[in-house]
């Protein structure tokens, strides 16, 4: 099997003043005369090593069962630095919102031949990174036109944030949720039951009329699920 090649790089945020890097996974046949699409993860190191998404782009690529795809993964520096940034309510939130929007989108179109349009750009996170993905959407529904969320924290500011959104029609959302989901261990200590508030955000979602796939899998809170999902998350959402 023919493997796509990884960047390691790094860009200055001024937003969030600071170095960010940046994970760019590129196909095997990768050329400047193709036009990619762009998928953008937060947790970004973990989709590539315990996601292990290059892998699978290169096997989907190969057989010719996806679009031609850009990934780029964002890592988090460590667990303070994530929740400041992906969490709704961290210091950093807003600004981390205005690097993905603004800098690195920008950054990603000058670089590389992208499709530049809302459609040719998606988010993908995992728990708080799947948050702040959403997070992202609802704030530029113009810039990313698809979401793939594997078991997001759901809060209350989350919830407000989508009821308040009146573009349901700017992006399509893909929301997957583990049935054994009902204790999940917080960085911060204690549990949180992330089942209940993931079912109500697909109601609510589905009620403002987005476009939606929703599924809640045998399993719990960890890569072990995600992982074998992320081939199904790329054909309904790349597919050809």
């Amino acid at each position: 099997m023919n493997k796509g090649s990884v960047q390691d790089l790094t860009i200055y945020s001024n937003e969030l003043q600071e170095e960010m890097q940046l994970l760019v996974y590129l196909p095997s046949n990768f050329s400047p005369l193709y036009k990619y699409t762009l998928i953008i993860a937060s947790d970004g190191k973990d989709y590539f090593q315990l996601g292990r998404l290059p892998r699978i782009a290169d096997e989907l690529l190969e057989n010719n069962e996806i679009e031609n795809i850009i990934f780029v993964g964002v890592p988090y520096k460590d667990v303070k630095d994530r929740s400041s940034k992906y969490e709704p309510t961290g210091e950093k939130h807003g600004a981390y919102l205005r690097f993905l929007a603004h800098e690195l989108v920008p950054y990603l179109d000058e670089h590389y031949p992208t499709y530049q349009v809302g459609m040719g750009r998606a988010l993908i996170g995992d728990s708080l990174a799947a948050t702040v993905s959403l997070s992202a959407a609802l704030k530029y529904p113009n810039i990313f036109g698809r979401v793939i969320l594997q078991s997001p924290k759901v809060s209350d500011e989350l919830m407000k944030a989508v009821d308040g959104f009146n573009s349901a029609n700017s992006f399509t959302v893909y929301h997957v949720i583990g049935k054994g989901e009902t204790e999940v261990k917080l960085t911060s200590g204690g549990t949180a039951d992330f089942l209940e508030p993931n079912r109500e955000l697909n109601n609510l979602m589905k009620n403002k009329g987005f476009s939606i796939f929703y599924e809640e899998f045998d399993g719990d809170h960890t890569w072990k699920h995600w992982q074998p999902d992320l081939k199904r998350a790329l054909l309904q959402n790349f597919g050809l």
